[in-house]
């Protein structure tokens, strides 16, 4: 299906603020508050609005401690990554894992809160999922720009 320019502006308010009300969305794109509730739930029907979320503040959680990790697999057999990928998505302090076309093969986002629980994860967790060869660990002193801020 194609979206058009309410579609896209509807996604964008939402990306923004996905609390606002339906009538003050509708108002903001251009729209009656019904035909803006039905795009919103076609939207939502044909995947493109896969969940609502809070974005939570981290730092006041204490887990403001960011690493990237190069993780190189010894087996990029389809069967060996959907393992690795199983236990991915089994971890509570990997945010995001990224399958890569590089030198590596896929890139993780691990949130904790300090270097020692880092390192923990890092060699009880991380480095003990499936097929697991090398990794390579990259501390985020700043983060510059974030797509949820």
């Amino acid at each position: 299906m194609k979206l058009d320019k309410f579609d896209r502006a509807i996604l964008a308010e939402l990306q923004g603020n996905a609390r606002i009300t339906v009538t003050e969305l509708a108002s903001k794109v251009g729209l009656s508050k019904t035909p803006c509730q039905i795009r919103m739930r076609r939207l939502e029907e044909q995947g493109y609005i896969l969940s609502y979320n809070a974005h939570i503040n981290q730092a006041k959680l204490g887990c403001n401690y960011i690493a990237f990790v190069q993780v190189t697999m010894n087996d990029t057999s389809s069967e060996a990554l959907r393992a690795f990928n199983e236990g991915v998505r089994k971890s509570s302090v990997i945010e995001q894992c990224h399958m890569i076309a590089g030198n590596f093969d896929y890139l993780l986002k691990v949130r904790t809160t300090d270097m020692e629980s880092y390192r923990r994860v890092l060699g009880e967790e991380i480095s003990s999922l499936p097929h697991v060869k090398q990794t390579s660990t990259f501390v985020v002193m700043e983060a510059v720009k974030d797509s949820l801020d």
